[in-house]
């Protein structure tokens, strides 16, 4: 029987899940392939530590090099995350003739066009279905699945620390930052959580969904990010008395007519109706909401992340790869959904003409004419209310003032905002927060 080889890179939460199954679930894996998938070798740094795993047969070593140089290792399975040395890692491993499985965003979103014309050069694959929605298969959805759609758009929910948070924030009325500490003390948050709380993460996993849409290159660094740490409790009940819900979303639209191709592409919280489907997903979940021009709106839900999920997606990119070896993987699909000849450089739509409603949210010395100024500014700049909301003075005597607008470009938007902004009636920042309502 045909066997694969297969070598690791990490033994930390995913790498452990992803070893358990591959010695645990070996006769399984072995019955749906035809064939034998072996963990073959291991590699970390901290080899002592207990991870209830029987690792009988398998070679665990602390350099990494040993493995991606090994000549009884046909896939290398790169779990370290970051930049580098995963970088590093995955090209050797391709060059030395491996085939590369990661479950590594960040590395992708930020290389992945240098290694994917790597890997194709030498007839190799990498696979990457975990780095985006744990273990939800939507990357698979769009280059398998939906590969006969024009894709129209793509939202998800891409980060489970923000969405735990913003359901702690609205279930149990806390503040942002109460909600911080309880994600943080059930180990959803790093001790520093910028990288999911201000946008970061889902901006990488957005970025590779967009290209694989709608065929263009990775352009993680160009896409429009915020994040949620300015939400606030009285935010989160405002919106919900509107008839919405807050979610952390990233956005990617194409923008394709005769003259012109761009792609939009964002991560900010977005205001979602109640009865969407998309505003039900709760706690630590994920969920992506794909649609085509034939196919019209697909979801997807689940863990976003974890050893069990994760480690899931990683080994069934694993089991692809398997039943393609040693022969070729011709029957694949290309990683990016495209193949590499026909990925192109689209341009990234200017934040400035992107289109949408938005909530304003501003605190107001309690003075008569202020609400007049304020929408004077709003209709000198074209944009037009759906409502308004007075709520109750603070303590502080000023108030708090609640508006919906009607479509506007964020170009018009900004510059209505820094004439607000600098009204003497007005206390601190404005908050903006974009609203879509065409979500599923």
């Amino acid at each position: 029987m045909t066997e694969l080889r297969v070598g690791l890179l990490g033994l930390g939460t995913i790498g452990t899940g992803v070893a358990r199954i591959l010695i645990e679930q070996k006769e399984l894996i072995s019955r749906r392939l035809g064939k034998q998938v072996r963990l073959v070798a291991a590699a970390d740094k901290f080899l002592d530590r207990d991870r209830g795993i029987d690792f009988t047969g398998v070679r665990l070593c602390s350099d990494a090099t040993e493995i991606l140089a090994a000549d009884d290792i046909d896939l290398v399975v790169e779990l370290i995350g970051g930049y580098e040395p995963a970088r590093t890692f995955v090209q050797t491993a391709l060059e030395n003739g491996k085939h590369v499985v990661t479950a590594n965003k960040a590395l992708i979103a930020k290389h992945g066009d240098e290694l994917f014309p790597l890997a194709a050069a030498n007839g190799l694959q990498i696979g990457f279905e975990a780095a985006v929605g744990g273990g939800i298969p939507c990357m698979k959805a769009l280059r398998e699945g939906l590969a006969a759609n024009a894709i129209e758009s793509v939202y998800g929910i891409l980060n489970g620390t923000c969405n735990f948070i913003l359901t702690k924030m609205e279930h149990e009325g806390l503040d942002y930052s109460e909600a911080l500490s309880q994600a943080q003390a059930l180990g959803y948050a790093e001790a520093n959580p910028t990288f999911d709380v201000e946008g970061i993460d889902t901006a990488h996993k957005l970025s590779i969904l967009a290209a694989m849409a709608f065929g263009s290159k990775i352009k993680f660094d160009e896409v429009y990010t915020e994040g949620i740490s300015k939400i606030t409790a009285a935010d989160i009940s405002a919106t919900h008395e509107m008839g919405y819900r807050i979610k952390l979303l990233g956005i990617a639209k194409p923008h394709f007519d005769d003259k012109n191709e761009q792609v939009e592409m964002r991560v900010h919280p977005t205001l979602v109706p109640l009865t969407s489907q998309i505003a039900q997903v709760s706690d630590s979940y994920n969920a992506v909401q794909i649609s085509g021009d034939f196919v019209e709106h697909t979801m997807y839900f689940g863990r976003g992340a974890g050893e069990r999920p994760t480690a899931s997606a990683v080994v069934a990119d694993i089991m692809d790869i398997t039943s393609g070896f040693p022969d070729g993987i011709a029957h694949l699909a290309p990683p990016m959904g495209f193949v590499e000849s026909s990925r192109r450089e689209i341009p990234t739509m200017p934040m400035a003409d992107v289109v949408c409603e938005y909530y304003l949210r501003l605190m107001v010395k309690d003075q008569p004419g202020v609400i007049a100024a304020v929408t004077s500014i709003l209709a000198d700049h074209r944009i037009s209310l759906e409502a308004l909301v007075q709520k109750e003075r603070h303590a502080s005597n000023n108030v708090p003032i609640v508006m919906l607008t009607h479509e506007t470009n964020e170009g018009n938007m900004q510059a209505a905002i820094s004439r607000i902004t600098g009204l003497a009636a007005v206390e601190d920042d404005v908050l903006i927060l974009r609203k879509e309502s065409a979500v599923a």
